[in-house]
C-alpha cells in the first residue's frame, strides 16, 4: 500500500495483487500526523520483505509478566475419600414396663448417664410379694408332709418284708410320697415364677448409655402392651457409629484397604473443632441401585461424647498414603481447550504443560502425569501469560525477586 498526498488531503493508493493494478480512494479528511509532514505529491513506497524483520525487531516488545512461582514437589500424600455422615447409636433401648403397676420410684435424673444394672424405675410389687410368700409356705408345708409320707413308706416296706402288710398298703404309701415330691417341685416352680415376675417390678438399665427424659414420674400407672408409652429411651454412645455413603467405584479400594488394615476414618461433627478417629466396621452387602452408592459404618471410641446421636458430621476416609506423589499447588492448575495445564518457567519464559490430574488433597493437586518434579510452576499471574511469554518473578509479599534469583529459579525448572 502507498500513500499519495496533496496538501492537507490524502489519497490512499491500494496496491493489488500482481497484475491486478492499483486503485485510489479519496479520504476527504485532513491528513493526520505524521502524514502531514510528507512533501506534496510524494509517494511513500511499501516496505520490502527485507525491511519487515528489521522493523519488527525495532518495534517495542511486550513487557514481561509479573508472576509468582512454586515448586512441583514429590511428597507423601494420602488417598482420601470425603463424605457427609450421620452419627448413629450402637444400641438404642426403649424402656417399657412388662407389668401394670404404679410407679413408686424413679432412680435417675433426666439426661443422666446410666450404667448397666442401674435402677431406673421401681413399681408397686406388694401384692406379688404376698403371693410369693404364700407359694413359699406351700412348699414348706409339702416338704413337711413328705417327711411323714416317707416315714409311712419305710414302715410299709418293713411290714411287707415280714408279710404283715398288704401290697396295696405299700403302693398307697409310695404314691403318697411321690405325690408330695411332685407337689414340692410344682411349688418350687411357682416360687421361681413369682420371683421372675417380681423382678419385672424393678426396672434396671440393660445397657450403659445416655438416658432421655422419663415419660412417667412417681405415682403414675405403668401399663403394658405395644400401645403403651415408653418409660424412657437409652442410647449407647460409647462406642458409637457414623453412617455414610460413598460411590460404588471406590468399593474395591475400600475393601483392599480394610484387608491391609490401612484404612482410617476421621469424623468431625458440625460445630466441633476436633474430630474423632475410628475405623470402618461395616460395609453394606448391597449397592444402592438408585444412587450408585455403598453404605458404610465406622465405629469410634466416644468416651468424651464428642459425637452425638443424630448429628451430621464430616467423614474423611484415608485408605492409604502414597510415599512419593507428584504435587503442585492448586492455584497452578489452569483449564484449557485441551484439558488442564500448568505454566512452567524455564529461563524466565513461560511454557504451557498439559497435565493429568489425580486428586486434590489439602490445597495441593496430585498429578498422574505431565511433570517430573522440581519444576517452577506459576501460581499467580497465569491469566496474563501465553505460551512463550517473558516473565519476571516477585515473592508472595509483593516484592520483586532479583534478576539473578529469577534466572536461578527458571534454570532450576
Amino acid at each position: 500500500m502507498a500513500v499519495l498526498t496533496f496538501g492537507r488531503v490524502a489519497l490512499l493508493a491500494v496496491v493489488g495483487a500482481v497484475g491486478a493494478g492499483a486503485g485510489f480512494h479519496y479520504a476527504g479528511k485532513p491528513v493526520p500526523w505524521p502524514l502531514d509532514k510528507i512533501p506534496y505529491g510524494k509517494v511513500i513506497p511499501p516496505l520490502t520483505e527485507a525491511a519487515q524483520p528489521a522493523q519488527r525487531a525495532a518495534a517495542p516488545q511486550r513487557p514481561p509478566v509479573t508472576i509468582v512461582t512454586a515448586k512441583a514437589e514429590r511428597m507423601p500424600m494420602p488417598v482420601r475419600l470425603d463424605a457427609i455422615g450421620t452419627v448413629q447409636t450402637l444400641s438404642a433401648v426403649t424402656v417399657r414396663s412388662r407389668v401394670e403397676s404404679q410407679i413408686m420410684e424413679v432412680g435417675f435424673k433426666d439426661g443422666d448417664y446410666v450404667k448397666k444394672g442401674d435402677l431406673l424405675f421401681r413399681l408397686d410389687s406388694r401384692q406379688l410379694e404376698t403371693q410369693l410368700r404364700q407359694a413359699e409356705a406351700n412348699v414348706v408345708r409339702d416338704k413337711a408332709s413328705l417327711v411323714s409320707a416317707e416315714a409311712d413308706l419305710r414302715r410299709a416296706e418293713e411290714l411287707a418284708k415280714r408279710d404283715f402288710a398288704t401290697d396295696q398298703r405299700l403302693e398307697t404309701a409310695r404314691a403318697a410320697a411321690a405325690t408330695l415330691r411332685a407337689s414340692i417341685r410344682g411349688g418350687e416352680a411357682a416360687v421361681d415364677g413369682l420371683k421372675v415376675q417380681l423382678s419385672y417390678y424393678t426396672i434396671v438399665s440393660p445397657v450403659s448409655g445416655r438416658i432421655g427424659v422419663a415419660a412417667l414420674k412417681e405415682g403414675n400407672i405403668a401399663k403394658v402392651g405395644d400401645t403403651s408409652g415408653a418409660l424412657a429411651t437409652i442410647n449407647q454412645i460409647d462406642p458409637i457409629y457414623a453412617s455414610f455413603a460413598l460411590p460404588q467405584r471406590h468399593l474395591p479400594a475400600i475393601r483392599a484397604a480394610m484387608n491391609a488394615d490401612t484404612a482410617t476414618v476421621l469424623a468431625t461433627q458440625q460445630g466441633v473443632a476436633k474430630g474423632v478417629e475410628g475405623k470402618i466396621a461395616v460395609v453394606d452387602n448391597t449397592v444402592d441401585a438408585t444412587t450408585g452408592t455403598i453404605q458404610l459404618r465406622a465405629i469410634f471410641d466416644n468416651a468424651a461424647e464428642v459425637l452425638w446421636p443424630g448429628a451430621l458430621c464430616q467423614i474423611r476416609v484415608t485408605l492409604r498414603v502414597e510415599p512419593d506423589a507428584l504435587t503442585v499447588p492448586r492455584e497452578a492448575v489452569q483449564n484449557g481447550q485441551n484439558g488442564p495445564f500448568v505454566f512452567v518457567i524455564e529461563d524466565n519464559i513461560a511454557k504451557a504443560r498439559t497435565v493429568v490430574l489425580d486428586r486434590t488433597v489439602d490445597g495441593r493437586v496430585v498429578l498422574a502425569s505431565g511433570l517430573t518434579g522440581g519444576e517452577a510452576v506459576v501460581v499467580d499471574g497465569a491469566l496474563l501469560l501465553t505460551n512463550g511469554a517473558r516473565t519476571i518473578e516477585r515473592n508472595r509479599g509483593g516484592q520483586q525477586v532479583p534478576s539473578n534469583q529469577t534466572s536461578q529459579r527458571g534454570s532450576a525448572g
